[in-house]
């Protein structure tokens, strides 16, 4: 069920990195992302793949992670990702990608939940760094990273309490929690 699917696509930050992530299933969610809307059907999104440590090794210093944890740099080896997608925009097709590498992405995690997977969408990233550590040509916008791998982390929404504060926090236990604003907050009669 696709309300199940959603609930359970959290951005996961911490995952047994010794579980790998194939090829094949990377393949697998692309082929989802392939499949999703396009602005004017240009379909200008092209997907890099990593699955081996050597080159998660060359992607995972270029990622910033989770914002809010100030005191966290991010997952610690042994908890990094086990494969990702670089989401990039050929410029050759578009200059303009709209909306298409968050509707991919999103499509791409879905199918990594229900291949019992998680992952986290990365768009802080050192763009120029990346480029450079894989060689990626000119012509290619990158756009978003997914990290991808077996979940080794608890996510837990909350409703976004009287103060307003929307920061996720990880209470004492390691516990990844997350406000969310309330159905009625967000419809407007």
């Amino acid at each position: 069920m696709v309300k199940e699917l959603i609930r359970k696509n959290r951005s996961y930050r911490r995952f047994y990195e010794n579980s790998p992530v194939s090829r094949a299933t990377l393949v697998e969610l692309v082929e989802l992302a392939r499949c999703a809307p396009s602005a004017a059907n240009r379909q200008p999104l092209k997907y890099l793949l990593s699955y081996t440590p050597e080159r998660n090794s060359l992607i995972f210093p270029h990622l910033c992670w989770a914002g809010y944890l100030t005191d966290w740099p991010g997952p610690a080896p042994g908890e990094r990702p086990a494969g990702y997608i670089v989401i990039l925009g050929d410029t050759t097709i578009s200059k303009n990608f709209d909306c298409d590498h968050g509707i991919a992405a999103q499509s791409m995690l879905l199918g990594a939940v229900e291949a019992g997977l998680g992952g986290c969408m990365i768009g802080a990233i050192d763009r120029t760094g990346l480029r450079q550590a894989l060689q990626i040509p000119s012509h290619f916008e990158i756009l978003l990273v997914l990290a991808l791998g077996r979940p080794q982390e608890e996510v837990v929404l909350e409703t976004v309490d009287k103060s307003g504060d929307i920061r996720y926090w990880r209470d004492e236990k390691g516990v990844h929690h997350v406000p969310k604003r309330s159905l009625a907050d967000l419809i407007i009669d």
